[in-house]
């Protein structure tokens, strides 16, 4: 029965495939979450409301000219071109006071002494606690505002809690690619190894390193782009499940970086599967005839 002829570059590739594809899924993973993470960060930031509320007894038509004046500030959100800027009469307050405590303060007061307000939501720029600062001072020099309110330290503490997540999912990201580098080195070394003494005979007869060479990273950058493809396959098919069972998730998605992340993923499986291959081939091309045995 006649031997198999071995070729150069050709070597059992189904393990190197699959950890491939498993690496760059969980990086892709971590990529989504990231989008996603950073989306709700905006969705809360931009949903974060102040309230102006105004003197009372003002005319409509002075409530009208307030609105136009806070409405033209730099620092009012603007979604589908309209300012975010939305008036609560003190009928429309006291009705959700009285729905939230559940006790009707007008049976004893004898009258309602809220006022009406704006609820203004800003720009995710000014999610900051000196700047609000700036933005209250601003908006009470307004004639006609009669006192701006937020929860003063909640928007810190918000930052804060949020660049620890940021902090930690680097952090991790960062880990996954070392390991994930080191990792696919060995597999694809192991994978050579039966190639080994080819090579070595290659160089026998005179042939350059390149001319070896060449065919493996050829392998190798096609298994990286195969991989990175089905990893991109499975993270959009786990993204559309995802949001089928929870359509609010639609709400975080980011298309343009959700594109640029699936282009990342197959373009770095083309580079870890070029590097680890460049440098394990390279190391069996270092060796003595001793060490290959």
């Amino acid at each position: 029965m006649a031997r198999t002829k071995k070729k150069v570059g050709m070597y059992p590739s189904g393990m190197i495939l699959f950890s491939l594809t498993l690496a760059l899924f969980l990086i892709g993973f971590c990529g989504l979450l990231a989008i996603q993470s950073k989306k709700l960060v905006t969705y809360i930031r931009e949903n974060y409301e102040i309230r102006a509320f105004l003197d009372k007894d003002l005319s409509e038509k002075k409530t009208e000219t307030l609105y136009k004046t806070i409405a033209e500030r730099p620092y009012v959100l603007v979604a589908n071109g309209k300012p975010q800027v939305n008036l609560v009469t003190k009928d429309e307050a006291a009705k959700e006071f009285i729905a939230e405590t559940k006790e009707d303060f007008s049976k004893f007061l004898g009258e309602n002494p809220l006022h009406d307000s704006y609820r203004i939501k800003l720009n995710e720029g000014y999610f900051e606690e000196a700047k609000l600062q700036e933005v209250k001072q601003d908006l009470e020099q307004i004639d006609g505002v009669f006192e701006v309110v937020y929860q003063e330290n909640l928007v810190d503490n918000i930052n804060r809690n949020i660049t620890k997540i940021y902090a930690i999912m680097s952090a991790f990201a960062v880990i996954l690619l070392i390991i994930i580098v080191v990792l696919m080195n060995n597999t694809i070394r192991l994978a050579l190894h039966s190639q080994r003494m080819l090579i070595r005979s290659m160089q026998l007869v005179g042939a350059t390193n390149a001319f070896i060479t060449r065919p493996f990273l050829g392998r190798g950058i096609w298994q990286g782009f195969l991989a990175g493809i089905i990893a991109v396959g499975l993270l959009i098919a786990g993204l559309q499940l995802a949001i089928h069972n929870l359509p609010e998730l639609s709400t975080f998605q980011d298309p343009e970086k959700i594109i640029f992340l699936m282009v990342g993923i197959v373009g770095l499986g083309v580079l870890i599967g070029f590097v680890s291959t460049f440098q394990a081939v390279h190391r069996y091309l270092g060796l003595t005839l001793d060490e290959l045995y």
